[in-house]
């Protein structure tokens, strides 16, 4: 049986790989863009977009829900030290309510690409559904677990989205916001019914556990 060091090691290598195949194919740099936060009933949407130089390795990344708090944000670190570029976008609340979810998940990642140093010769971007005005995008479903830049954004995007979560909780401390993330909890809900919605909800969230309380 494999340890665990050289499974990791392997999975490394693998989504290295992939990523040297599309430089191959469509050159340099490659970029992977994905987000967090889309299913959230508060808080923002977040993206990251990230472009390594191709000698860059880094042991663990991969897609952030299998890596754990602890090492995500150690990950956090050595992504933002050795990245070539990165950038983050924020869509809040109010605007998903207003362009709807899709869409300002989209917005984000407009955002993250903007702020790139460099122009990427291709996006790989997590899912099926992101497209760029003028730039070469490959949609993948589960490009995090696929692509080591595509990972590396999954990370910087969730650790960035969770720290904002936890700000949010001493703004509103009857809300558990740093351990359910805003996410559609039963200890959430039952928050929600107590105290009602706070300035951070997705109003257009509509959930029937609530509607008839605070509709």
């Amino acid at each position: 049986m494999k340890s665990a060091n050289l499974r990791s090691a392997e999975r490394t290598g693998a989504i290295i790989e992939f990523d040297n195949n599309q430089r191959r194919k469509f050159g340099s740099p490659v970029c992977g863009v994905d987000e967090a936060g889309r299913g959230p009933l508060a808080g923002p949407v977040v993206a990251a977009a990230v472009i390594f130089s191709d000698d860059v390795y880094i042991e663990g990344v991969f897609d952030s829900k299998h890596v754990s708090k602890k090492r995500r944000v150690e990950l956090y670190d050595e992504i933002v030290h050795y990245a070539l570029s990165y950038g983050i976008g924020i869509v809040d609340n109010f605007d998903i309510d207003s362009m709807n979810i899709l869409n300002a998940t989209k917005e984000a990642m407009n955002i993250a690409v903007s702020r790139l140093s460099e122009s990427p010769a291709i996006i790989i971007a997590d899912g099926n559904f992101y497209t760029h005005p003028r730039l070469l995008v490959k949609n993948i479903i589960k490009a995090d677990e696929k692509s080591f830049t595509a990972a590396a954004a999954s990370i910087l995007a969730k650790v960035t989205r969770d720290r904002i979560m936890c700000e949010y909780q001493k703004q509103y401390p009857d809300y558990s916001f740093s351990d359910h993330k805003g996410y559609g909890t039963a200890g959430h809900i039952d928050e929600i019914l107590e105290h009602g919605y706070t300035d951070i909800h997705r109003k257009s969230f509509r959930l029937k556990a609530v509607q008839g309380v605070l509709f």
